[in-house]
């Protein structure tokens, strides 16, 4: 996936289900589209290994069934990992969901810095505000990303972050490491970082205290 647009996934698995015969609502109109939205587009050139689509049925299938049927109409390049069900009603859908996510970060061959990165990460994370230059598509203002970050850890010469994720607050992985480099005088670019997703969750705590699940756990099995 990972040269491979939002767009195109999506028509992929609109046609990869009704190939499968998983017998998927609609909407109603002149133009009906199957009901089906991701948890959180992948950018391009991102891999990743925990990707989420919530479709809407109108016959039950168990999720043992649904991963075989799908798995069996779909390319080997692409496998159907698991089948759950979501707590029914409008604000449980998957792209409202998503409060986090983990990322893996490593510099691409070639593009590591002439010096050892991950000795002052540690004076990086500990302070109190971080402010970065954060750009729309139609707007560009200074933004504290330090409440965004909630978890960090370097192993090797991959950084793991779990940053804000979703509609009201979203973190992108290589903008933590340009915030770094820019305050030990580097400057990158777009290309010297491999970032991997590896897990989507939603926060299922209070307003005081939160509590993040990953999108799978968050639904039930279907026997």
């Amino acid at each position: 996936m990972k040269f491979i647009g939002h767009l195109d996934v999506m028509r992929y698995f609109q046609k990869l289900i009704r190939r499968a015969g998983i017998d998927a609502a609609y909407t109603e109109g002149l133009h009906p589209h199957m009901i089906m939205s991701f948890a959180s587009p992948l950018g391009i050139g991102l891999t990743s290994d925990a990707e989420y689509a919530d479709i809407e049925l109108n016959s039950p299938i168990s999720s043992e069934e649904a991963v075989r049927m799908l798995n069996q109409a779909g390319t080997e390049e692409m496998k159907v990992t698991g089948f759950v069900q979501i707590p029914d009603g409008k604000a449980n859908k998957a792209m409202t969901l998503v409060a986090a996510a983990d990322y893996e970060l490593k510099f691409r061959d070639s593009h590591a810095p002439d010096f050892d990165w991950k000795e002052g990460l540690s004076d990086f994370f500990s302070q109190p505000q971080i402010f970065v230059m954060k750009k729309s598509k139609h707007s560009e203002k200074e933004v504290d990303i330090r409440p965004m970050i909630y978890e960090w850890s370097v192993s090797f010469d991959v950084l793991r972050l779990k940053l804000a994720a979703g509609s009201s607050e979203n973190l992108k992985p290589g903008l933590v490491m340009d915030a770094y480099l820019k305050q030990r005088g580097m400057e990158t670019d777009p290309f010297a970082y491999e970032i991997n997703r590896c897990e989507i969750y939603a926060d299922i705590g209070t307003d005081k205290e939160k509590r993040l699940v990953s999108l799978y756990d968050l639904g039930k099995e279907l026997l």
